[in-house]
């Protein structure tokens, strides 16, 4: 954003009441986001900050800290091919939206992780972290294990999930278990020879896709890699489900009339709207018309019905499946929402995980590497380590790190001014400068997977 399109963010944004134009009115100030991008920020003072002699106090380094470690996990596993994850979140919105589910299969071999970007409120994006890996895991279940399994009386676990805090109320655990019983049952009725893991993935992701719509509208009708010379590189897994993926648009294009060319992909989003071309949920831009008007009209008025909303539906939760082999050289994996990304490219993150790999042993104790090494050594070891102190970093948590840095990062370091100013902003001036941020980064087992055959 540069200086002259300040004035378009007050333009732009309407809605905003007299009071927090006067908070917008403070203090603006330039910085860089770790490369040549100019961003201004703008500051306003909330509880997080105080005031002495009428001197506006910043959040002090150790406060910054706890605000951002705040959410931070980690695990470790003792075999296979990831040998730890790190995980942060870091809210925008109140509530938050983002949320991150991580979780290991008890019945087949396996770990499942993802980062789930809601928009419009968190709801959505809570439940599909509560269940879709659950759909997932029994997909994935061999014939004979999947009959063994409906036929369990209690069943057993499919999934190990971590760092989960969340429960279902009972009267919505009781509709989401009829529905995964009817997911199993026809699971069971589809003969499968051998796991086609990409077709589990879709099949697994669309039945749930199903099932949140059905159980809306059925109480109305009853009533990172290195290169040879050590260099980071990133290696993009995944592609952009918006308008600046041309091959989202044309399959956009192509599954609509063509009079709709120029009403179904406006101002950038879905029917002038929605951001994201495919989601779970959404069901605004899938239902047809009349269930719409019998469902969502009632609810929220004639603006539940998009405008140029004629050849329904205009989303799909189908996902867009990568294969990747791991090879010794796979070093760490980054899942991240948008509130990342927003702030800086795939490779500058990828480097500073890279760097915080080498820098957080540091956060372990000095151990001598053989027995009986001579006074020379040791001196020599440690005037090296106290050099590379120097690289060590503030967090011993990556996704903290990575959070750090996009939020405070410039080219000369943390800004701890602008890092206090942003972390301070109240939630309804947040949003104009930055997302929900959820990170995980998962570390490979590079000797595991050197051994493991071709």
């Amino acid at each position: 954003m540069n200086c002259s399109n300040i004035n378009i963010v007050f333009n732009t944004c309407a809605k905003i009441d007299r009071s927090l134009r006067q908070k917008l009115s403070s203090i603006w100030y330039k910085s860089y986001v770790l490369g040549d991008r100019t961003r201004y920020f703008h500051s306003s003072r909330t509880i997080c900050q105080t005031q002495k002699d009428d001197v506006e106090v910043l959040l002090s380094p150790q406060e910054v800290t706890v605000i951002l470690r705040k959410n931070e996990f980690n695990k470790d596993f003792s075999h296979g091919s990831v040998k730890s994850y790190d995980s942060n979140q870091l809210q925008s919105n109140d509530p938050i939206e983002d949320t991150r589910c991580e979780a290991q299969c008890k019945m087949t071999p396996g770990l499942l992780m993802g980062v789930f970007d809601g928009h419009g409120g968190p709801a959505c994006a809570q439940v599909v972290s509560k269940r879709l890996f659950k759909y997932i895991a029994a997909a994935l279940l061999p014939q004979e294990l999947l009959e063994n399994y409906i036929k369990q009386e209690p069943r057993e676990l499919l999934i190990d999930t971590f760092n989960d805090r969340a429960e279902i109320v009972q009267d919505l655990k009781f509709i989401y278990d009829k529905s995964f019983n009817e997911y199993l049952s026809k699971l069971s009725n589809t003969a499968k020879d051998e796991i086609d893991v990409k077709v589990c993935l879709e099949k697994s992701i669309m039945h749930l896709d199903e099932d949140l719509s059905r159980e809306v509208v059925e109480p109305f009708k009853e009533n990172g890699t290195m290169t040879e010379d050590n260099e980071w590189v990133a290696r993009k897994i995944t592609k952009e489900h918006n308008t600046e993926n041309f091959d989202e648009l044309k399959r956009i294009w192509n599954e609509h009339p063509d009079e709709e060319r120029k009403t179904v992909i406006r101002r950038d989003r879905l029917l002038g709207e929605l951001a994201p071309l495919r989601s779970l949920g959404d069901c605004r831009y899938k239902w047809k018309a009349e269930i719409l008007s019998e469902v969502a009209v009632p609810l929220i008025g004639q603006k539940a019905i998009p405008a140029n909303y004629y050849t329904p539906p205009y989303l799909t939760a189908k996902p867009d499946v990568y294969y990747h082999r791991l090879t010794p050289k796979d070093k760490f994996l980054i899942i991240a929402s948008d509130g990342l990304w927003d702030m800086m490219t795939p490779l500058q993150s990828v480097k500073l995980v890279g760097e915080h790999m080498k820098g957080k042993v540091f956060f372990n104790p000095l151990q001598l590497p053989k027995k009986n090494i001579q006074l020379g050594d040791i001196n020599e070891l440690l005037l090296h380590r106290k050099e590379s102190l120097k690289s060590k970093p503030k967090d011993r948590n990556a996704a903290t790190h990575l959070i750090r840095h996009a939020i405070g990062g410039t080219e000369y370091g943390i800004d701890h001014s602008r890092l206090a100013h942003l972390l301070s902003l109240s939630s309804d001036v947040s949003r104009m400068f930055r997302d929900d941020m959820t990170v995980t980064i998962v570390y490979f087992d590079s000797e595991f997977l050197r051994q493991c055959p071709a």
